[in-house]
């Protein structure tokens, strides 16, 4: 009765979007990345190709916070500034004591983000299609304040690789129908959008502010 109640909404979710709808908001989509030499080139011109423009104008921006990477990224992460306007890195050279993880890089992302509304994904991530900023925008209606997404993994041989697109699918199952059923609890970085004044009252939002749409996949 459980997996009934709860999972059936996401196997029943239907939503139709309009590829065409005009940006109603600027966004800005953050990346933290740390040591994706290899990752960067492939998947953030497909981030930085997003068809969401008005009169040929990107309505976002993209800024990429390279965190303490001990590659070669910030070389590329450079050399493409250029070729975008709506684009921009920052360098973080000295790691934060005591904050683990993303948190810190994400946070200077955050503050330095132009507009009120924060895309976030990862540096091996890769939007589903050149919608995608489209289609996370339409969550927004209705006093909408969370968009949650699906991010999942891209299909390799090997029984690992198995069991991480199992736990992935699985685990959105749960959060995706929960959000569906009007208690929301969690969502993944790999492909989050919200109101950028959320971020320091997350845990204050009401349940019915978030909305369920679009993918990326990760590799």
């Amino acid at each position: 009765m459980y997996y009934l109640i709860f999972f059936s909404r996401v196997a029943f979710y239907r939503r139709k979007f309009d590829l065409d709808h005009p940006p109603a908001e600027d966004m800005s989509v953050i990346i933290c990345a740390k040591n994706e030499e290899r990752s960067l080139p492939m998947n953030l011109p497909t981030v930085l190709q997003q068809r969401y423009h008005v009169h040929n104008d990107p309505s976002y921006e993209v800024i990429v916070v390279n965190d303490n990477s001990e590659d070669d990224s910030k070389y590329y992460l450079a050399s493409i500034e250029n070729g975008y306007p709506h684009y921009r890195h920052i360098e973080i050279k000295q790691a934060a004591k005591f904050i683990p993880g993303k948190k810190y890089p994400l946070s200077i992302g955050i503050k330095g983000a132009k507009h009120d509304t924060v895309v976030l994904t990862d540096a091996d991530c890769k939007p589903g299609s050149i919608h995608w900023l489209s289609m996370m925008s339409q969550g927004f209606t209705d006093g909408k304040e969370i968009v949650l997404g699906y991010g999942p993994y891209y299909k390799k041989p090997g029984f690992l690789n198995k069991v991480i697109r199992y736990e992935t699918f699985f685990s959105a199952l749960q959060y995706l129908s929960y959000a569906l059923s009007g208690i929301p609890y969690m969502g993944v970085g790999r492909n989050l959008a919200y109101k950028k004044i959320c971020s320091s009252a997350i845990k204050a939002l009401p349940p019915t502010n978030t909305s369920l749409l679009a993918t990326t996949t990760c590799s």
